[in-house]
């Protein structure tokens, strides 16, 4: 294993208002995950706007600190490493932003900006470090001879273009792809997934990558991890997981991508979740997804909707397919 999370969580302070300031119960973003990566696979990481996905990508790479739990690097220790150690492990670890727009220096040029990590490493690679990075800039889709161009001079396809040259260019061993196509039109979208994938075969990179988008991540993704509230849901191989969506949150989620079939995308019913989005500074006791489980409101009894209320649930695995509810079961309805 390339990447081994264990009961990673990442809490932030939280204060009262008013004149004297008292700590409040934190913002539990990321609340006890774990999982494991393998070298060269892709781990797609998906859940809903404020899950903590992106917060869960950020600490693996040390960009926020954790809270609790231990992170492993090829078998070794580096929850807490700090100065030059981390330093080091920025060449093999690296970072693809969301934004395609403020991941980027304004007052920078193109070259600039990707040869920061060369400066940052103080590494010179052979034949000069611009002949490098126009070399990076024409395997990533761009013209070698905008070295010098500024990145308002692009469009948002070709900014995430030069975010990725940029985390390419000391040959990192992981990256972790923080949504790098959700700001991107839909006609951009593949072309910058299928480069994505180009790069991982031609460097032997391995990807977590997280979005918010099901179909992209079946697109891309070897195995799946769903999260709801800062905890994982379920996980699994890909085929496993959206052939056979066992958690009621997956499957609604499933159930909300629309289908390449016109009749068969009229004809099938969506999952849907009442309520809003629980507060991740006083989760809901128990199953943190109970409060909006259209199995808990439409098909349990009421000592089964007590044990959901009360008990939280443990990770069930059965043939590497993990799911963390207590009546996991196949879907009533196709959802995908």
């Amino acid at each position: 294993m390339i990447l081994e999370v264990t009961d990673l969580k990442k809490y932030f302070p939280m204060h009262t208002s008013g004149l004297v300031h008292r700590a409040a119960d934190p913002v539990r973003a990321v609340d006890g995950i774990s999982f494991s990566v393998r070298k060269g696979e892709t781990l797609g990481l998906v859940g809903e706007s404020g899950c903590g996905k992106s917060t869960a990508g950020r600490t693996m790479l040390q960009l926020l600190p954790p809270t609790g739990g231990t992170i492993r690097y090829q078998g070794k220790d580096i929850t807490n490493v700090q100065g030059k150690e981390l330093r080091r492990l920025r060449t093999e670890m690296q970072m693809v932003f969301q934004d395609p727009y403020g991941s980027l220096n304004p007052r920078q040029t193109v070259g600039t900006i990707i040869a920061a990590p060369f400066r940052i490493q103080g590494i010179t690679p052979e034949g000069g470090i611009k002949a490098e990075v126009q070399s990076l800039m024409k395997r990533v889709g761009l013209n070698p001879e905008h070295y010098n161009r500024f990145p308002h001079e692009f469009s948002g396809g070709q900014r995430q273009r030069i975010g990725i040259a940029r985390a390419v260019a000391l040959r990192p061993k992981l990256i972790v792809c923080d949504e790098p196509v959700s700001a991107l039109d839909v006609s951009i979208q593949a072309q910058v997934v299928n480069l994505l994938e180009d790069l991982q075969d031609e460097f032997e990179l391995t990807y977590v990558f997280v979005a918010h988008d099901l179909a992209v991540v079946r697109h891309i993704s070897d195995r799946v991890a769903v999260m709801y509230l800062g905890k994982i849901m379920e996980m699994g191989s890909r085929q496993d997981l959206y052939e056979n969506p066992l958690h009621p949150y997956t499957q609604a989620l499933l159930s909300a991508v629309p289908i390449p079939d016109p009749r068969r995308e009229n004809k099938r019913e969506r999952i849907l979740l009442t309520g809003d989005l629980p507060s991740p500074i006083n989760p809901p006791s128990g199953c943190v997804f109970h409060t909006r489980c259209p199995r808990f409101r439409e098909e349990l009894s009421e000592s089964e909707r007590t044990r959901c209320t009360t008990e939280a649930p443990v990770i069930q695995v059965e043939n590497g397919h993990q799911v963390a509810c207590h009546f996991a079961g196949p879907p009533k309805v196709e959802v995908f």
